[in-house]
């Protein structure tokens, strides 16, 4: 075995519908990844566009139980987008991995085609750690994955409208203790907002929040139950089960 394929492991996603290279350090691809994917409402001959995609594990979840999808992987370390690019090739999914800043200007977007108002579907999920509670990595790359400046959702979200058709959807999931950034962030330009808490133990505070919001979106907000990951073995749920092995969806997928 190479040093190279010594770093690499393969893992299953979605019951083993999926199967992913990626690396044995640093960020790993988990539950959120998949959970995101399950909240993201698409449909067949849709655009869409992962941002920070790391290996593409959200993105090509969705191209799995959707099907034929134009998907963009869009990733700033070009280590992990060339990961993507043979994820996608070697479970057979037609999609385009991007070298590439979310935070990059319009002009660098259109050059890889992702020009203005042409886009229906985006899914993202950022850094989310607040730095003022979370000792970042020495790795730059790894820190980057993990940890979010002041700018980060705002850069986000931004990039998500600017490239969104007209109604067309941003899925994304964050800590639930930033709520109020991502409330504050979707202000400009979206609207009719479907958000779900995700807890990690029942009776514990929401440890992640999923929304999916409307570009120039206007019917009311809603606000779903919470998600619980785990029973009370500390095991996932049946329903969270289901979700992880692609046998079921989310409600913010549905609507």
């Amino acid at each position: 075995m190479s040093e190279a394929s010594a770093d690499i492991s393969e893992d299953a996603f979605l019951g083993g519908q999926l199967r992913l290279k990626q690396k044995r350090s640093g960020h790993r691809a988990g539950h959120d990844a998949i959970l995101l994917a399950a909240a993201t409402q698409a449909q067949a001959g849709d655009r869409v566009v992962d941002l920070g995609a790391g290996i593409g594990t959200a993105g090509l979840a969705l191209a799995r139980r959707v099907g034929a999808i134009g998907l963009s992987l869009v990733e700033i370390d070009p280590e992990l987008a060339a990961l993507a690019r043979a994820n996608a090739a070697a479970n057979a999914i037609d999609a385009e991995a991007i070298v590439l800043d979310v935070t990059a200007d319009a002009q660098a977007f259109a050059a890889h085609g992702l020009v203005p108002d042409s886009v229906d579907v985006v899914l993202m999920n950022p850094p989310f750690n607040d730095p003022a509670r979370h000792r970042g990595s020495p790795d730059q790359m790894r820190h980057t994955a993990h940890v979010a400046t002041e700018e980060t959702l705002t850069a986000w979200v931004h990039a998500a409208r600017r490239i969104l058709r007209s109604n067309g959807a941003l899925t994304l999931i964050w800590r639930a203790d930033g709520i109020a950034d991502v409330l504050a962030a979707l202000s400009r330009g979206f609207g009719s907002l479907a958000i779900m808490p995700v807890h990690g133990d029942a009776g514990r505070p929401a440890i992640r929040v999923l929304v999916r919001a409307v570009k120039g979106g206007r019917a009311p907000t809603r606000l779903f139950p919470g998600l619980v990951l785990n029973d009370q073995t500390s095991g996932p749920n049946g329903e969270v089960s289901n979700i992880l092995e692609g046998r079921a969806v989310l409600p913010l997928a549905e609507q």
